[in-house]
């Protein structure tokens, strides 16, 4: 088949969708097919040329400005266009997955789409809380209305299908879990040495425990509770230190947090690092943390555990059959007496012991199977298109 991915983030970016999209274009290559990519140029675009990765002219994002919009232009257009794909896969309700639509409408493309991000969990950044129940209601009605003109819908989660559903979207969906590449984390990659060196660039110093969380420093990832709890945390393990590993506009937040609380010694923020080298972050941690209700599936939970390290997380619908309780990870009430109740666990015997089987319960999550599932989802809707 010839697929085109279309997506407002794309490597080197970090986050979930980025991840996804750059796992999907590599593994179905490897299967045979040919897949472009087509996204947004970003910050350090350059180090990731290839012919079937198409970089776009864009600009910084006003409401999120670590984030880039595309322009695609006329060029593009034409460019995209006359690939003549079989699929078009989009990975953005926005400018991307338009784009994608106009490229799929030329070439009488099957048009399947990933629903990544609950978009009515983002609002807060056009209304800052202004009249913000409404612009949930425009955020579920505009998901509503996109999902519906698919051919096709892949759902990450239960959790994701259950909402779409609930939204009203009546395409045929699959739920198929973005896939990672397990054995990168697995801990016996990393010696002691290669640790020695990130904890030292982390400041971490030598006898201290690492409570670690990577990713978006947004809002919706409630870093703020975390950051509430880890005093009293500390008070009991004084060996703890925060590190958090990313970049985001509540860095700045935070960091104020963090001094107003007591606790800026030991809280260390590294700023984004390189995508390819976020295995060797993940191997510095003894404990993640995630305290977010805004994932759709949350990869990072998964390379935490392949990584060996034991995720404490508030418990969200996204982690039913990612993370058993007490068995391959802690999860925990949303309250913040909970969140430090599982945070106790974590850096106990429990949380030690359960950390030395976590590797073990992500091996399901592997690429090649996200790869044949996706693949399987692209037949079924060229042979649907085709009754």
């Amino acid at each position: 088949m010839k697929i085109g991915l279309f997506s407002d983030t794309f490597y080197p970016e970090i986050n979930g969708v980025a991840t996804s999209v750059l796992t999907l274009h590599r593994e179905l290559t490897r299967r045979g097919h040919e897949v472009h990519v087509f996204a947004p140029k970003c910050r350090g675009w350059e180090s990731y040329q290839q012919d079937t990765v198409h970089y776009i002219a864009s600009a910084p994002l006003l409401v999120l400005k670590d984030r880039n919009v595309a322009f695609p232009g006329p060029l593009t257009n034409w460019e995209a266009t006359k690939l003549d794909f079989d699929i078009v896969h989009t990975n953005s309700e926005f400018v991307m997955g338009h784009f994608g639509r106009l490229v799929a409408r030329a070439n009488d493309s099957v048009l399947v789409h990933t629903y990544h991000t609950i978009w009515e969990e983002y609002t807060y950044y056009v209304t800052h809380g202004v009249a913000d129940e409404a612009a949930r209601k425009v955020a579920r009605k505009y998901s509503e209305w996109w999902c519906n003109r698919f051919d096709r819908i892949i759902a990450p989660t239960g959790k994701t299908l259950g909402l779409l559903y609930d939204y009203g979207v009546r395409t045929p969906m699959d739920i198929i879990p973005s896939g990672m590449d397990i054995a990168r984390f697995a801990p016996e990659r990393h010696d002691a040495l290669e640790r020695a060196a990130r904890r030292n660039e982390c400041g971490v110093q030598p006898g201290e425990r690492v409570l670690l969380n990577i990713g978006r420093i947004s809002r919706e990832k409630n870093l703020e509770q975390v950051m509430r709890v880890f005093p009293r945390l500390h008070e009991q393990h004084p060996d703890v230190r925060l590190v958090i590993v990313g970049e985001g506009p509540m860095r700045e937040h935070l960091t104020k947090m963090a001094a107003e609380l007591g606790v800026e010694q030991h809280v260390t923020f590294t700023g984004p690092k390189p995508w390819e080298k976020i295995d060797q972050y993940y191997a510095i941690g003894d404990v993640f943390v995630s305290a977010s209700h805004s994932e759709t599936q949350g990869l990072t939970y998964v390379e935490a555990m392949a990584s060996g390290l034991c995720v404490c997380a508030v418990n969200d619908e996204c982690l039913r059959g990612v993370i058993q309780d007490g068995v391959s990870g802690i999860l925990t009430g949303d309250e913040d007496e909970a969140l430090l109740s599982g945070l106790l666990r974590a850096f106990s015997d429990e949380g030690r012991q359960i950390a030395r089987h976590a590797a073990k319960y992500a091996e399901p999550f592997g690429t090649e199977a996200f790869a044949a599932k996706v693949e399987k989802c692209y037949e079924t809707a060229i042979a649907d298109t085709k009754k």
